[in-house]
């Protein structure tokens, strides 16, 4: 395992953090988390040398806190920084940044909290933060010891993320979207330096973009492989982020062990500054490659769930995705699409645009929704359908 500088921090993170965030579940419920896979996730990671541990209250269904407590008993609590988010949408009174505190705390089970964020600021959300007086709130949790490091993670565009950082000297980290696609979205690259040259540790999420980048399309595929070092898909998206210097720790989301071990061996090889021009001028021409597409550049997050009239959003993203990127699958996924059930397929949709005001991507959700059912709807149904 390789380590970065943490902004003014006197300590090292791992390249690599693990977010508790998509652990596998039992079925399809994201709230039943499979944790005899999950806990050898953590703990392989851990033993080979990641120290950042990320969840927060909302992920799989408020059962992911609890999840990492359980995770880190048996001496692994010692390795680690804990790091885990207040939910500042359900903050309705000054007192509830204590209350929820609190709860989280009970729930880790892991003693004080190492990094604890503001989750998800944004221009809406971050003048309630100031109303409600949560800064003080939360240096009162600094100085009496249940946390110890405060930061925000954030959804909104450049300036705001300035003005965020600008309106209060304490900040010690903050955490971003930022990956080769991302470049100019939200807080970008110019937002990675700025809060860098402000001292502030730099966490990245998103690197492979919900696991978008790690399955491109062939002509992707292509301009990657144009450089003698091969990588896969996932490898390029990483090693690009870790490439800058101003990053501090990359959080990957990681679903299965082997993914783990994947990420860990490639944190191995990251360092800033190691991609060659030929290997950085191969990403940028994925990037446009990449933009060219037409893929909507959902992450599959889940906050835009649960949709009122039951659609699964994500899910019908995804498979507009692959076929999208995939077209000589097309026929094969829009037979598929034709046998789910009618509640779940894009073309439910109401538009009452509820989860446009939850979406950290910002996507004109309702309007994308038209584009998959006008791709995929009305396919006939075959036999033989097989696997996607």
């Amino acid at each position: 395992m390789r380590y970065r500088t943490f902004g003014r921090l006197d300590w090292k993170a791992s390249a690599l953090g693990f977010g508790a965030m998509r652990l596998p579940v039992l079925g399809d419920d994201p709230a039943r988390i499979d944790e005899d896979k999950a806990l050898a996730m953590v703990r392989y990671a851990i033993d080979h040398g990641v120290n950042y541990v990320d969840t927060a209250y909302p992920y799989h269904g408020g059962r992911s806190e609890g999840f990492v407590g359980k995770a880190l008993a048996g001496g692994y609590r010692e390795k680690v920084k804990v790091a885990t988010k207040s939910p500042t949408w359900l903050l309705e009174k000054t007192e509830d940044f204590d209350r929820y505190l609190d709860e989280q705390l009970e729930r880790l089970q892991a003693g004080p909290i190492d990094f604890y964020l503001l989750h998800s600021l944004s221009r809406e959300r971050w003048p309630k933060m100031k109303e409600l007086d949560v800064i003080a709130r939360a240096e009162r949790a600094l100085a009496d010891g249940r946390i110890k490091h405060f930061g925000f993670s954030f959804h909104d565009g450049l300036e705001c993320f300035k003005e965020i950082i600008d309106s209060y000297d304490g900040w010690e980290f903050c955490q971003i979207q930022y990956n080769y696609i991302d470049t100019d979205f939200q807080a970008g690259t110019t937002g990675v330096r700025y809060a860098a040259e402000k001292g502030l540790g730099v966490i990245v999420m998103e690197p492979v973009r919900g696991g978008s980048l790690a399955s491109p399309p062939e002509a992707v595929r292509r301009a990657l492989d144009a450089t003698p070092i091969r990588k896969s898909p996932a490898e390029w998206a990483l090693q690009w982020v870790w490439n800058h210097p101003e990053v501090s720790l990359v959080l990957s989301g990681m679903s299965t062990l082997e993914q783990v071990k994947e990420n860990v061996e490639a944190a191995s090889r990251s360092g800033p500054g190691h991609l060659t021009a030929e290997e950085l001028a191969a990403v940028d021409a994925a990037r446009r490659e990449w933009l060219g597409t037409g893929w909507v550049p959902c992450t599959a997050c889940g906050y835009c769930l649960p949709c009122p009239h039951g659609l699964h959003i994500p899910d019908n993203f995804d498979i507009y995705n692959r076929a999208v990127v995939q077209v000589d699958r097309r026929p094969r996924l829009k037979d598929w699409y034709s046998r789910w059930p009618e509640e779940r397929r894009a073309g439910s949709c109401q538009a009452c645009a509820e989860c446009e005001t939850k979406c950290p991507q910002q996507l004109p959700i309702a309007s994308l929704l038209v584009k998959v059912e006008e791709l995929l709807g009305g396919a006939p149904q075959t036999e033989a359908t097989g696997g996607t």
